[in-house]
């Protein structure tokens, strides 16, 4: 199956037909540490229905984050002015849709860096693991192993590829909801970072102690088999019930101390404020990574395939 037909979506400003899979996994996952800034007159901002190449630079680097799903087009049309106020909405800035130089200078200094997310990926993950230096954190810039959507089954369940599937479709800022299959129990989530699979935190305190209950009780790194349903879909993933790399009581993306599940001293990973959770945690899908080795974990998605399992029944 074509997964550009699959989805069937407008996926940028301009006038466009089918998803274009290898160009948006192309521009999403060349993650680059050269700092690619914008220098744009304060006075004379980005906003609403200006062309220009500065644009272009603005969209490639709001793509590099995960808040930018569309073409690179040098546009400034609704789908940029949403992606730029979803920047701003994570970074506590005001929140107006256009690019001004606080904006453009908070996302130049977050392009800059070697890495955006703290998520260390290991086959063998638990609670004494430290996070490993920044200067570590990399990611190859080579696109994963194309992967065939698996079509809904009864019950309109699907296993869609991460990587120009899901990354689109559960954007940074969509709100889901997730269904733990082990258990029946739902809650609402936010996306709020990740780029090789879903970083994620509750939507309020009900939620967190719904998950937390699905999760038996305590925060674990057991991969459970769930369904996401955000924007018409339910994708079948697997979740890591473990709060990690930020603090409830802290602004989100400052430096702080002691940071949830031992991640101690660096930026503050989480976004979503008052839900009693400190950091987020995994979600993954089909074909998704670790951000920590940029490889695929076998256990999420063997409960990725028992999700669908679970799902179709």
């Amino acid at each position: 199956m074509n997964f550009g037909n699959f989805l069937k979506y407008n996926n940028g400003d301009s006038i466009s037909g089918d998803l274009n899979i290898d160009n948006s996994k192309k521009s999403i996952l060349a993650l680059s540490n050269q700092k690619n800034t914008l220098t744009q007159d304060p006075e004379n901002k980005l906003k609403s229905g200006v062309t220009s190449e500065d644009v272009k630079q603005l969209q490639t680097n709001l793509k590099k984050l995960g808040f930018f799903t569309g073409d690179i087009t040098g546009f400034y049309g609704d789908v940029t002015a949403s992606a730029v106020q979803n920047f701003q909405k994570s970074h506590s800035l005001a929140v107006t849709g256009e690019a001004n130089k606080e904006t453009l200078d908070k996302l130049n200094d977050f392009v800059s860096r070697p890495i955006y997310v703290a998520s260390r990926g290991s086959d063998a993950r638990d609670n004494s693991q430290k996070a490993a230096p920044a200067a570590t954190q990399t990611v190859a810039k080579t696109n994963p192993v194309p992967v065939s959507v698996q079509p809904a089954a009864k019950g309109g369940v699907t296993m869609m590829p991460w990587f120009g599937g899901v990354e689109n479709v559960y954007s940074i800022g969509s709100i889901a909801t997730v269904t733990d299959l082990n258990t029946g129990l739902a809650f609402k989530i936010k996306r709020t970072y990740g780029y090789n699979h879903a970083d994620n935190e509750t939507l309020t305190a009900a939620d967190t102690a719904i998950m937390k209950r699905a999760a038996g009780g305590s925060w674990n790194w057991t991969r459970r088999p769930v369904i996401v349903e955000v924007n018409g879909y339910k994708i079948a993933a697997s979740l890591a019930p473990f709060p990690h790399a930020g603090r409830d009581d802290m602004p989100a993306n400052v430096t702080v101390s002691n940071r949830s599940g031992d991640y101690g001293t660096g930026e503050n990973l989480d976004s979503v404020k008052g839900n009693n959770m400190d950091g987020h945690f995994d979600i993954h899908f089909l074909g998704s990574k670790t951000h920590g080795s940029n490889s695929i974990d076998a256990d999420h998605q063997a409960a990725v395939k028992r999700a669908f399992e679970l799902g179709s029944k």
